[in-house]
């Protein structure tokens, strides 16, 4: 009769293993639902625009004593054409330097949507002497 009670108990255990497993992958799969369902925050692609914007202001014709940093609104017109809405910086020389390299030119299709705007955070280094 030991034999029979302790089978019972082994299977009372399985079972209750199996119920908190179950309950377990249900909850994994629930959280995981929520998280991809969520709006994440508008952001530039950090691999198409900030790049983008990044090989045009390369090598600026002038010279800084200090980094200059610029938050930079940018939006994509219907003939893929970055247009400058708005430069935010304490340096005149910077922010015309980025609407000079930046407005009008030409970005590709398959980065952005159109009319979409993007900020974008842009430093440029002090002057090596």
């Amino acid at each position: 009769m030991k034999k029979n009670q302790e089978h019972r108990n082994t299977n009372g255990i399985g079972a209750s293993k199996t119920l908190k497993m179950l309950v377990l992958v249900v909850t994994i799969a629930f959280s995981s639902v929520l998280s991809a369902s969520t709006n994440p925050v508008e952001k530039a692609e950090p691999t198409s625009v900030t790049e983008t914007v990044g090989d045009l202001l390369k090598n600026p014709d002038f010279q800084l004593n200090e980094d200059i940093g610029a938050m930079v609104e940018i939006v994509i017109n219907q003939n893929d054409e970055m247009v400058v809405l708005s430069v935010d910086t304490k340096s005149e020389t910077v922010e015309k330097y980025i609407k000079s390299r930046l407005n009008y030119k030409k970005i590709s299709k398959e980065v952005l949507d159109y009319r979409k705007s993007f900020k974008i955070p842009v430093r440029i280094l002090k002057s090596k002497f």
